[in-house]
């Protein structure tokens, strides 16, 4: 699995930096809303512009990769994510910054679904395998965030968009100068193929599961700073926690379930266990040690679903990889945009709601993903958990196995 073309080795090092993008601004949450007079619904936005955007440019990235190629879009895409980041931290409203995460959001619709099909392509191995290798850039790049950006917001809050944009500069050279030149496909992709896509059932279903996962995924991470109460590097430290056993989970122990119970009941066991930390930390919101023991908790469960949940999608159904990407990412993205916003907005009225609101909106994605359970079932039972896609048997076998 580690011995990868350097194609994959780029792109994979260009995820992490993108991922770090992710939690880069969550220690430094509480210090805008301190510094600017904001409250959480407002900072909170800051998500959900970045979400919402990147959610329904998801649409338009097969149909630019189609044309101008993975390369270029990728290029592309970190451009974008360098201007929108540096411009963000030239801000002095939580206006400006909001609109600036938006353009950020725009070059990460770009870069992530080019960069998972790019990856999967690319690899030598088993889809299963490439997955693994993206969710372990993810993972490094979750886990390096929050503690890289709680040690430039102790400086400014201004720092870690900085920070970013330098960053993501070093990873478009070493992206420009290592990947491939890649020529357009011969087929040139629809922008509604991701909707069109949306019509299989299998990959409709996970993307809702997604976005209702999103609902808790988003509390812990764009809420949860506020009743800590704790400094940007504190915060920083205890989020690096988390993202190391996200990573950590992702990579050894989601393969491992897999093979002990299947993907299905993986994922069924790790949104669960999520609920369940996210109801236990909506009991005890005033006690900084349970907020602090579940956030780093959670990561171990984020990991198996995030690694399986991914590499169900590329497997669920019979479109392009690059379609069935951006067509989930599409759904979770611009319905989870909606997430941070209402986790915020909810606390500014009571601590504990947007933690009950999230552990039950985990919950009713478990009923949802069940309603599909013949899909992922058919997965399970090919070879090596379906390392590779077996595209019309899955369409035909789930159907009958629903219908039983």
């Amino acid at each position: 699995m580690w011995r990868q073309p350097k194609t994959v080795w780029s792109v994979a090092f260009a995820c992490v930096i993108s991922f770090m993008g992710i939690g880069l601004v969550d220690p430094i949450l509480k210090p805008i809303a301190d510094e600017l007079g904001a409250g959480p619904s407002q900072v909170s936005l800051l998500f959900t512009s970045y979400m919402a955007v990147m959610g329904v440019a998801m649409l338009g990235t097969g149909w630019v990769s189609s044309r101008i190629g993975a390369k270029r879009t990728l290029l592309l895409g970190l451009v974008v994510i360098i201007a929108g980041s540096a411009l963000a931290g030239a801000q002095n409203s939580v206006g400006g910054i909001v609109a600036f995460r938006a353009v950020w959001g725009l070059g990460n619709a770009l870069f992530i679904a080019t960069a998972l099909a790019t990856i999967v392509n690319a690899a030598a191995g088993s889809v299963a395998q490439a997955i693994i290798l993206y969710e372990a850039a993810l993972g490094v790049g979750i886990a390096a965030g929050p503690l890289l950006g709680g040690w430039l917001g102790g400086i400014s809050w201004k720092m870690p968009f900085f920070g970013v944009a330098t960053l993501m500069t070093v990873s478009l050279l070493a992206t420009a100068v290592t990947l491939p030149a890649t020529a357009p496909p011969p087929l040139r992709s629809s922008i509604t193929a991701p909707l069109r896509a949306l019509g299989h059932r299998g990959l409709l279903t996970v993307g809702l599961t997604a976005l209702l996962y999103n609902f808790g995924f988003f509390t812990l991470l764009a809420f949860t700073p506020f009743p800590l109460a704790m400094s940007a590097h504190q915060i920083g430290v205890i989020f690096f926690g988390w993202g190391v056993l996200l990573a950590v989970s992702s990579v050894l122990v989601a393969p491992w379930v897999q093979r002990r119970v299947g993907t299905l009941w993986g994922i069924v066991g790790a949104l669960v266990g999520f609920a369940v930390i996210l109801a236990v930390m909506a009991g005890w919101t005033q006690h900084k040690p349970v907020l602090v023991v579940g956030v780093v908790l959670a990561g171990g469960f984020l990991g198996i679903n995030n690694t399986l949940i991914t590499e169900t999608v590329m497997k669920v159904s019979p479109v392009e990889r690059g379609v069935a990407s951006a067509a989930y990412s599409f759904v979770r993205f611009s319905g989870g945009a909606v997430a941070p916003w209402l986790a915020g907005t909810l606390g500014e009225r009571s601590i504990h709601v947007p933690f009950y609101v999230g552990s039950g909106a985990v919950l009713l994605s478990v009923l949802v993903l069940l309603t599909a359970r013949g899909y992922l079932a058919v997965i399970d039972r090919s070879p090596g958990h379906g390392a590779e896609r077996v595209d019309s048997e899955i369409e035909a076998e789930a159907i009958t196995i629903a219908d039983a």
